[in-house]
Protein backbone atom coordinates (compact mmCIF):
# COMPACT_ATOMS: atom_id res chain seq x y z
CA UNK A 1 0.00 0.00 0.00
CA UNK A 2 1.26 3.10 -1.14
CA UNK A 3 0.41 6.32 0.95
CA UNK A 4 0.68 9.80 -0.37
CA UNK A 5 0.77 13.03 1.66
CA UNK A 6 -2.17 15.49 -0.34
CA UNK A 7 -1.41 19.31 0.37
CA UNK A 8 -3.83 19.32 3.42
CA UNK A 9 -2.04 18.75 6.49
CA UNK A 10 -2.85 15.14 7.96
CA UNK A 11 -5.03 14.47 4.88
CA UNK A 12 -3.52 10.97 2.80
CA UNK A 13 -4.46 9.50 -0.08
CA UNK A 14 -3.80 5.43 0.62
CA UNK A 15 -3.49 3.72 -2.95
CA UNK A 16 -3.56 -0.13 -2.26
CA UNK A 17 -0.84 -2.75 -4.24
CA UNK A 18 -3.58 -4.85 -6.67
CA UNK A 19 -2.56 -8.21 -7.29
CA UNK A 20 -4.75 -9.31 -10.41
CA UNK A 21 -5.06 -12.47 -12.53
CA UNK A 22 -7.57 -14.63 -14.94
CA UNK A 23 -9.81 -14.95 -11.66
CA UNK A 24 -10.15 -11.42 -10.45
CA UNK A 25 -8.06 -8.86 -8.25
CA UNK A 26 -7.05 -9.28 -4.47
CA UNK A 27 -5.87 -5.95 -2.40
CA UNK A 28 -5.17 -5.04 1.21
CA UNK A 29 -7.94 -2.50 1.70
CA UNK A 30 -5.83 -1.20 4.90
CA UNK A 31 -3.49 -1.78 7.58
CA UNK A 32 -3.34 -0.08 10.58
CA UNK A 33 0.24 -0.57 11.40
CA UNK A 34 0.85 0.96 7.80
CA UNK A 35 -0.77 3.66 7.78
CA UNK A 36 0.40 4.38 11.80
CA UNK A 37 3.74 3.63 11.30
CA UNK A 38 3.24 6.35 7.43
CA UNK A 39 1.84 9.04 9.14
CA UNK A 40 2.28 9.03 12.57
CA UNK A 41 -1.56 9.30 12.97
CA UNK A 42 -3.61 6.85 15.44
CA UNK A 43 -5.73 4.66 12.62
CA UNK A 44 -7.91 2.42 14.78
CA UNK A 45 -11.70 2.75 13.52
CA UNK A 46 -14.54 2.08 15.19
CA UNK A 47 -17.75 2.59 12.81
CA UNK A 48 -17.98 1.28 9.30
CA UNK A 49 -21.04 2.96 7.06
CA UNK A 50 -22.25 2.54 3.53
CA UNK A 51 -24.37 4.97 1.06
CA UNK A 52 -25.33 4.28 -1.58
CA UNK A 53 -26.97 8.02 -3.69
CA UNK A 54 -27.57 8.34 -7.54
CA UNK A 55 -26.22 10.55 -9.69
CA UNK A 56 -25.53 14.64 -8.66
CA UNK A 57 -26.15 13.31 -5.35
CA UNK A 58 -23.93 15.53 -3.02
CA UNK A 59 -23.41 15.00 0.56
CA UNK A 60 -21.92 17.54 2.36
CA UNK A 61 -19.98 19.73 3.62
CA UNK A 62 -20.37 17.70 6.92
CA UNK A 63 -18.46 17.09 10.47
CA UNK A 64 -18.60 16.32 14.22
CA UNK A 65 -17.39 18.67 16.55
CA UNK A 66 -15.91 18.16 19.90
CA UNK A 67 -15.27 14.75 22.00
CA UNK A 68 -17.45 13.08 19.11
CA UNK A 69 -15.19 14.67 16.03
CA UNK A 70 -14.12 11.74 13.76
CA UNK A 71 -11.40 10.59 11.38
CA UNK A 72 -12.88 9.15 8.20
CA UNK A 73 -10.90 6.66 5.51
CA UNK A 74 -13.12 6.80 2.78
CA UNK A 75 -13.94 5.12 -0.22
CA UNK A 76 -16.03 4.36 -3.48
CA UNK A 77 -16.99 0.65 -3.76
CA UNK A 78 -18.91 1.08 -6.59
CA UNK A 79 -19.22 3.87 -9.13
CA UNK A 80 -16.94 7.12 -8.88
CA UNK A 81 -17.39 10.25 -6.57
CA UNK A 82 -15.67 13.65 -6.29
CA UNK A 83 -14.51 13.75 -2.52
CA UNK A 84 -13.51 16.56 -0.80
CA UNK A 85 -12.31 17.82 2.95
CA UNK A 86 -11.98 21.29 3.92
CA UNK A 87 -9.53 21.95 6.94
CA UNK A 88 -11.89 23.95 9.55
CA UNK A 89 -9.18 23.65 12.20
CA UNK A 90 -8.36 27.08 13.27
CA UNK A 91 -4.71 26.07 14.41
CA UNK A 92 -3.80 24.46 11.17
CA UNK A 93 -1.53 26.05 8.34
CA UNK A 94 -4.27 24.74 5.77
CA UNK A 95 -7.27 25.78 7.73
CA UNK A 96 -9.72 27.19 5.47
CA UNK A 97 -8.30 25.19 2.27
CA UNK A 98 -9.83 22.34 0.82
CA UNK A 99 -8.84 18.96 -1.28
CA UNK A 100 -10.46 16.75 -3.72
CA UNK A 101 -10.10 13.73 -5.39
CA UNK A 102 -11.67 11.05 -7.35
CA UNK A 103 -12.73 8.04 -6.08
CA UNK A 104 -14.01 5.06 -7.60
CA UNK A 105 -14.45 0.89 -7.80
CA UNK A 106 -12.09 1.29 -10.76
CA UNK A 107 -8.76 3.05 -9.09
CA UNK A 108 -9.86 1.59 -5.30
CA UNK A 109 -7.85 4.80 -3.75
CA UNK A 110 -8.84 6.05 -0.07
CA UNK A 111 -8.80 9.29 1.35
CA UNK A 112 -8.31 9.60 5.07
CA UNK A 113 -10.12 12.85 6.45
CA UNK A 114 -8.89 13.78 9.91
CA UNK A 115 -10.92 14.79 12.84
CA UNK A 116 -11.29 18.70 12.52
CA UNK A 117 -12.06 18.31 8.70
CA UNK A 118 -15.12 19.11 6.93
CA UNK A 119 -16.25 16.33 4.93
CA UNK A 120 -18.46 15.95 1.33
CA UNK A 121 -18.56 14.10 -1.67
CA UNK A 122 -20.53 14.58 -5.33
CA UNK A 123 -21.68 11.34 -7.43
CA UNK A 124 -20.29 11.86 -10.92
CA UNK A 125 -21.77 7.97 -12.40
CA UNK A 126 -24.93 6.70 -12.18
CA UNK A 127 -24.74 5.43 -8.75
CA UNK A 128 -22.78 5.27 -6.05
CA UNK A 129 -21.73 3.13 -3.18
CA UNK A 130 -19.93 4.47 -0.50
CA UNK A 131 -17.45 3.42 2.60
CA UNK A 132 -16.86 5.47 5.72
CA UNK A 133 -14.57 3.80 8.26
CA UNK A 134 -14.99 6.24 11.06
CA UNK A 135 -12.56 6.25 14.20
CA UNK A 136 -15.49 7.58 16.80
CA UNK A 137 -18.74 6.81 17.46
CA UNK A 138 -21.49 9.28 15.53
CA UNK A 139 -23.44 11.63 17.86
CA UNK A 140 -26.74 13.75 16.56
CA UNK A 141 -26.33 16.58 19.12
CA UNK A 142 -22.32 17.08 17.72
CA UNK A 143 -23.09 17.32 14.01
CA UNK A 144 -22.06 20.53 11.98
CA UNK A 145 -21.44 21.47 8.10
CA UNK A 146 -20.37 24.13 5.99
CA UNK A 147 -22.90 25.11 2.97
CA UNK A 148 -21.58 23.05 -0.24
CA UNK A 149 -21.73 26.38 -2.01
CA UNK A 150 -19.67 28.76 0.17
CA UNK A 151 -18.42 31.56 -2.28
CA UNK A 152 -15.34 32.03 0.38
CA UNK A 153 -14.12 28.01 -0.16
CA UNK A 154 -15.61 28.40 -3.94
CA UNK A 155 -15.46 24.27 -4.08
CA UNK A 156 -15.48 22.38 -7.63
CA UNK A 157 -17.77 19.79 -6.88
CA UNK A 158 -17.25 17.85 -10.88
CA UNK A 159 -21.16 18.93 -11.74
CA UNK A 160 -23.26 21.34 -13.22
CA UNK A 161 -25.34 23.75 -10.57
CA UNK A 162 -29.02 21.89 -11.93
CA UNK A 163 -27.53 19.02 -11.57
CA UNK A 164 -27.34 18.60 -7.96
CA UNK A 165 -29.02 17.13 -5.19
CA UNK A 166 -29.09 18.12 -1.55
CA UNK A 167 -30.55 16.97 1.05
CA UNK A 168 -32.92 19.86 3.04
CA UNK A 169 -30.34 20.06 6.11
CA UNK A 170 -27.17 20.43 3.28
CA UNK A 171 -29.29 23.54 1.65
CA UNK A 172 -29.17 25.48 5.12
CA UNK A 173 -25.77 24.58 6.45
CA UNK A 174 -23.68 27.55 7.91
CA UNK A 175 -20.94 29.74 5.48
CA UNK A 176 -17.15 29.39 5.99
CA UNK A 177 -15.78 31.67 8.59
CA UNK A 178 -13.90 31.52 11.22
CA UNK A 179 -16.13 32.32 13.90
CA UNK A 180 -18.39 29.02 13.42
CA UNK A 181 -15.36 26.77 13.39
Amino acid sequence: MKIKETPLKDCYILEPTIFEDERGYFCEKYNEKTFEENTGLNGHFVQDNISKSGYGVLRGIHLQKGEYAQAKLVSCLEGNVWDVAVDLRKTSPTFGQWFGVELSSENKLQFYVPRGFGHGFSVLSETALFAYKCDNFYNKESEGGVLYSDEGLNIDWKLPENDIILSEKDKIQLSFSAENF
